[in-house]
């Protein structure tokens, strides 16, 4: 199989991007080149900007008659994200689940999957031929917000210590994303530090959660309060596995897919806005059109910035509010993308009070979230409890509450200092 290597790596304010087709490699743009200026590449894809910050280009659009459209490439995408210490490819393919092993470091000792017994029952019949069995433990998680603990963290890393694990040992995160998290987590803290794959088996693990390099479990105060960079040695992503996913699932997953064409791809907002019932009935070219789109964003922004200095924060729009909805509710209510899809919500609706964006933009983003819905009740919850619960959210710094906030379809700021009266003016008006 022919594959295509995306690779994004910072250089100032622009960032270099080569693909690789077996041994060569196209410089397309040098570190003193506008990725805005739209050197083609691939057959006929040209770059575009989308949106106000300018570190990172699009390798999946195409100009046509003055407009942006996606592409579908004839092979599937890899996307290799480059960060200061490392770097690996996040593969979207139908079928990959069929070359695992390809994947396992050549090196490696004890291999301990953590993954759902229903994810094992439904997947692990493709995976477990692949991998010698003297070699393979499989540690079950009973997944879940609520087991997302440090208590579970440790009993995972004792079991891995009862079955033989040492340095050489490699986690392999198999599931939705507190599997990931959470697998994330114990290989970055077991033995101080040892490799994990991850195999994400929902929508919101695939295009954000097994991305990137975020792990980290809750605390009763809040969400992933207690976690740790580690990025993986590879995402293997299979969207044929979505065929098994429960509906509610799927649609939670959409969220973080919408996030990613707010912040940053028009174009991909446009197809979610005009090709709604294909994508909610999983047409297959649709599927693997928005997946390698938010994948593509989530590898551009986190080779720019893998530890949420500055552009990263983006990925948040419509967390900060969304957190504390999980932890106001103690994460049994709500699934994490709905809860994304109410921080969105409040989050569009306070930058059409902070004057940053139109309300034509407003209503179209309000429209389309609302269009993949429906989105668990919320109007039982108390304003107030929600505004107080944002001072203890990881993105608040130094006592400043941090927002992703919409200018455009396509674009965000991140903006602190918003009058708290504002911030509870949106969430009461969106909640009710």
């Amino acid at each position: 199989m022919q594959l295509h290597f995306v690779v994004i790596a910072e250089g100032g304010r622009n960032s270099a991007l080569r693909i690789f087709r077996g041994g060569f490699a196209k410089t397309v743009f040098s570190n003193d080149q506008n990725a805005a200026g739209g050197s083609e590449l691939d057959g006929g894809a040209k770059t575009c900007n989308t949106s106000a910050y300018d570190d990172v280009i699009s390798a999946n659009t195409l100009e046509r008659d003055g407009d942006t459209h996606m592409v579908q490439r004839d092979h599937m995408p890899t996307f290799e994200v480059q960060t200061a210490q490392t770097a690996y490819p996040t593969a979207v393919e139908r079928g990959i689940l069929q070359r695992v092993s390809e994947f396992v470091p050549l090196k490696a000792g004890k291999l301990f999957i953590v993954t759902t017994e229903d994810v094992w029952a439904l997947h692990g019949s493709a995976i477990r031929p692949q991998l010698d069995a003297n070699r393979v433990t499989t540690l079950f998680f009973p997944g879940g917000e609520v087991n997302k603990r440090l208590a579970r963290v440790e009993e995972l890393a004792d079991q891995m210590l009862a079955g033989g694990g040492d340095r050489t040992s490699v986690v392999i995160g198999f599931g939705g994303g507190i599997v990931t998290d959470v697998a994330g987590f114990l290989a970055a803290v077991f033995m101080r530090g040892v490799p994990v794959l991850q195999i994400p088996t929902t929508l919101l693990a695939q295009v954000d959660a097994a991305v990137g390099g975020k792990t980290g479990v809750n605390l009763a105060g809040g969400k992933n309060l207690v976690g740790s960079f580690h990025q993986p040695a590879a995402v293997l992503i299979d969207p044929e596995v979505l065929a098994t996913l429960p509906e509610r699932e799927y649609r939670a997953g959409l969220y973080e897919v919408i996030k990613c064409a707010i912040i940053r791809d028009r174009a991909l907002f446009e197809m979610l806005e005009t090709q709604a019932d294909g994508v909610l009935a999983l047409d297959a070219d649709l599927v693997d059109r928005f997946i390698s789109a938010a994948v593509r964003i989530k590898s551009e922004v986190v080779s720019a910035d893998e530890r949420e200095g500055d552009l990263r924060r983006i990925l948040n729009f419509g967390h900060t509010v969304g957190h504390a909805m999980e932890a106001e509710t103690e994460y049994v209510r709500f699934l994490h993308g709905e809860a994304v899809g109410w921080g969105m919500l409040i989050a569009t609706r306070l930058a059409e009070l902070a004057a940053t964006l139109t309300s034509a933009e407003a209503a179209r983003i309000q429209r389309l979230i609302r269009r993949y819905g429906p989105l668990p009740s919320a109007a039982n919850l108390d304003p107030d409890h929600l505004v107080a619960r944002l001072a203890s959210d990881k993105k608040t710094l130094q006592g400043k509450v941090h927002f992703v906030l919409p200018t455009a379809i396509g674009a965000v700021r991140v903006l602190s200092g918003i009058d708290p009266a504002l911030v509870r003016r949106a969430i009461a008006e969106t909640l009710r």
